[in-house]
């Protein structure tokens, strides 16, 4: 392709770059992620929920994840804060009679003290005398994080001053808070391992979804190192970066 025809195609995905729920199948076979962390978060949750008990799930997304747990809806309560997801969540948890209730802050969330039993949580804010005051005692909090580092070796490929978006967000600063509210921890891994794009356009798309990281990003703005980053495709070589992720569970 000429580099006009590449700038109207990466342009194209520019453009389509929305999300529904947390849904990157548009660019599945195009990049690889999460693959090969060494827990497994879904494993973990099922190995602590039984029927009887109250879940939350904070900052759902879409719900996906949380109604493929299959928990009994009775039990089951959560929160979001996206306004686009709020009303996709809306839609799909009140024929199911699932607890949902819109959340943006994790310092107030709107349910009672003491009235669940699992906490959880995958790559949303959190807030460690919230999640206390929530939980029953002996209740469980599950959170698989995404950390300060993540992806920063692809956005100075294409924004080399960008700042971090959370910085001092690492399992070490984050288990601590825990500890100080009162909290056993049971586990707490870290895990930075890598991402891999086999295809331009699906780094564009991903780059304007995570707008927070890559923020200003733009196919014109960074259109040159774009280019530079196709030779390194035309090579036969992928983009690759490091992803930044930590588990912690923690009891009350």
């Amino acid at each position: 392709m000429t580099t006009q025809e590449l700038k109207v195609l990466w342009k194209k995905e520019e453009d389509i770059a929305h999300i529904h729920g947390w849904d990157f199948s548009h660019i599945h076979g195009k990049y690889q992620e999460e693959n090969d962390l060494p827990w497994d978060y879904e494993a973990i949750i099922r190995g602590c929920l039984k029927d009887d008990m109250k879940l939350l799930d904070y900052d759902t997304g879409g719900g996906e994840f949380l109604l493929s747990l299959g928990h009994p809806h009775a039990n089951t309560a959560a929160t979001e804060g996206y306004p686009p997801n709020v009303a996709l969540c809306e839609e799909t948890f009140a024929p199911l009679g699932v607890n949902f209730r819109p959340c943006a802050d994790p310092s107030a969330v709107p349910f009672p003290d003491a009235s669940m039993d699992i906490i959880i949580n995958r790559h949303g804010d959190i807030c460690p005398r919230e999640i206390r005051r929530l939980l029953k005692e002996g209740g469980m909090f599950i959170t698989q994080q995404v950390g300060e580092e993540n992806d920063r070796d692809l956005v100075r490929l294409v924004l080399p001053d960008a700042p971090k978006p959370f910085p001092g967000w690492n399992l070490s600063e984050v288990r601590h808070s825990f500890e100080t509210e009162g909290f056993r921890i049971l586990r707490a891994e870290e895990a930075f391992l890598p991402i891999r794009f086999f295809d331009i356009g699906a780094f564009v798309w991903f780059a304007r979804i995570i707008e927070w990281e890559f923020p200003g990003f733009s196919v014109d703005t960074c259109f040159d190192r774009l280019l530079a980053l196709q030779r390194i495709l035309d090579c036969g070589k992928p983009i690759e970066g490091t992803i930044h992720r930590f588990l912690l569970v923690a009891q009350k």
